[in-house]
């Protein structure tokens, strides 16, 4: 969904992944690839996906 809204996965150390989005937002989102997100990163990720819209 990041990638789709035009964030660039800037990769990370260990299970964290750093996205960043031209327009300078920032996401951190941890776990492997393929995990199931916890709901507070659900909503994160939203919120950071709407604020790019605007």
């Amino acid at each position: 969904m990041l990638e789709k809204a035009g964030f660039s996965n800037r990769g990370g150390k260990g299970s964290h992944r750093n996205f960043l989005h031209p327009s300078g937002i920032k996401i951190t989102i941890f776990g492997k690839l393929g995990d199931d997100a916890l709901k507070y990163q659900e909503k994160e990720v939203k919120s950071k996906i709407t604020e790019v819209k605007k």
